[in-house]
């Protein structure tokens, strides 16, 4: 072998081996932009679960609160109703009927008084608070993290010589998860 030869054997090694650390550096610049992407999905997919969680439970903590508030509102009617016989009543029979109402009644607001020495509706709004703000503070923080994923992988595919590839094979920009200007207000839960 001679020199031109040698010369050849060493200039392909060197195009074989630029060719081999290339493909390596697409390989891996390729494969990070996968993952990252893939976070961003997965983090999106996070903040679907808890905005489903609070389409979910919400609605049904605001019937419980209405149930036991319209109980609430059921036994108070019934005491003012029965009351208001007791007032209206002229005859004997009548009167007593009335108290009796009015007794039951009162039995009955009693029970709920004593069952519930707080009164089961205002530790339902407690809870129905604290849903609310707790699915609030869970979508807040999966919205960071998604916004974080989303800001690491536009950071990654804005970079150079990233966003070549990036480029070449399809990689957009991630949007990031903004509040809208409605819901700057703060929500206002109406009985």
């Amino acid at each position: 072998m001679g020199k031109a030869g040698k010369a050849i054997a060493i200039t392909g090694i060197v195009i074989v081996v630029i060719i081999f650390s290339i493909f390596l550096s697409v390989r891996g610049t390729y494969n990070s932009l996968v993952q990252l992407d893939e976070g961003v999905k997965s983090a999106w997919a996070q903040v679907e679960n808890q905005l489903q969680r609070r389409y979910d439970l919400i609605p049904n903590y605001v019937e419980t609160v209405k149930g036991y508030a319209e109980h609430e509102k059921t036994v108070f009617l019934k005491v003012t109703e029965a009351r208001a016989k007791v007032g209206g009543a002229e005859s004997i029979e009548e009167k007593i009927g009335a108290n009796n109402e009015l007794s039951s009644a009162l039995s009955r607001l009693l029970l709920v008084v004593e069952n519930y020495p707080d009164l089961k509706a205002n530790q339902n709004f407690i809870k129905l608070q604290d849903e609310l703000a707790g699915t609030e503070n869970r979508i807040a923080v999966e919205r960071r993290r998604y916004n974080e994923a989303v800001r690491t992988y536009n950071v990654k595919i804005r970079s150079f010589p990233t966003n070549i590839m990036a480029g070449m094979f399809g990689f957009g920009k991630a949007e990031f998860f903004n509040v809208s200007s409605e819901a700057r207000e703060a929500p206002k839960v109406k009985f």
